[in-house]
């Protein structure tokens, strides 16, 4: 069973040396065979592990492979209740629509869903989002905010703040930003995408889900995404652990949720944000059904929506993320 992996990966994870088969059959009370299984199960996860006769079995850290399943990244969670509890899959269609699933039947907010590869993702305004598997995070929290509904499209701003931190260990502040509202960039490509979702009535909010897909390990692009998208192995030349960026990436958003809900706005988070938009001061070309127009970008207000100066009267717009789309005038951003 699923548990006996887990625990058996820990105990061979605390010993540091060989475990007897014999030790481990008493240990949880099941066959040898039940043991082996459950070796086989890790091995097809990723990790090594060596069989002596007489000796039993060892785990061999391999620093270099990118280890990515529940164990791991629970191992390096330093949250108090986002990601409690987290639910892994190795393959699923979305994590937005599991971690729905995990709020109609009742999960308590916090809950995290986490897989290693997508087959029906989507971006926002229901484009498609191709995910390979082994490469890359695909992750959806699942809240329930005690605030109206009008304040839960500022939750996407939330998750790209800590999506931004959480990159900013791994590659430098000035190459990193943020689009808004929902994208990071790096070199002005895309790293990641969010996209939040909500289940509400007129003045109540059931549940919110945000769910990030963010590129990590990804080597190359369809041709038609590669102008415009990037990973950290591009931008780094190699290989980042994708449970240790999970893990800061739910530790910088509970951070910032705290700050969110003690005003339900986003006043007290808005000078960050500016300072890491990449928008901040450029021309954009604000894509609305009513009419598209081009002025240029000024940063978030309390209400995390954009305040764009419009080009043709110089009146400031205020720009509400649920509808438009803002593109550079010269390119992607």
């Amino acid at each position: 069973s699923i548990m006996k992996k887990e625990e058996i990966l820990k105990k061979l994870r605390d010993a540091g040396d060989y475990v007897s088969g014999q030790e481990l059959c008493e240990h949880y009370g099941v066959s040898r065979t039940a043991i082996w299984k459950a070796i086989r199960q890790l091995e097809k996860d990723g990790y090594i592990i060596e069989a002596q006769n007489n000796r039993g079995y060892r785990l061999v850290e391999h620093c270099d492979a990118d280890l990515f399943s529940k164990i791991e990244i629970e191992d390096k969670l330093e949250t108090a209740w986002l990601g409690r509890p987290l639910v892994f899959h190795k393959e699923t269609g979305s994590t937005n629509i599991d971690a729905k699933a995990l709020a109609e039947r009742g999960e308590a907010s916090g809950a995290v869903v986490v897989a290693d590869m997508q087959t029906a993702g989507r971006g926002r305004l229901g484009r498609g989002w191709a995910a390979p598997a082994g490469k890359n995070i695909y992750m959806t929290l699942m809240l329930r905010p005690d605030c109206p509904p009008n304040k839960a499209s500022a939750l996407t701003l939330v998750m790209a703040i800590a999506v931004y931190e959480a990159l900013c260990e791994l590659i430098s502040k000035e190459q990193c930003g943020i689009k808004w509202p929902n994208d990071i960039v790096v070199n002005g490509k895309k790293i990641c995408g969010i996209l939040t979702e909500m289940s509400a009535e007129l003045d109540q909010i059931h549940y919110v889900v945000i769910g990030a897909g963010i590129n990590v390990n990804q080597e190359t692009f369809a041709p038609e995404i590669q102008e415009t998208a990037t990973s950290l192995y591009v931008e780094r030349q190699k290989q980042s652990s994708r449970a240790a960026l999970a893990a800061r990436v739910l530790y910088y958003f509970e951070k910032n949720y705290a700050v969110f809900e003690s005003s339900w706005d986003f006043s007290a988070l808005a000078d960050k944000y500016n300072e890491f938009l990449v928008n901040r001061g450029r021309e954009v070309r604000v894509l609305d059904p009513k009419g598209a127009y081009d002025g240029i970008a000024r940063g978030i207000n309390e209400k995390g929506e954009l305040l764009v100066e419009r080009k043709s009267d110089g009146q400031t717009m205020q720009v509400y993320a649920g509808e438009v789309s803002v593109r550079g005038i010269y390119g992607y951003v």
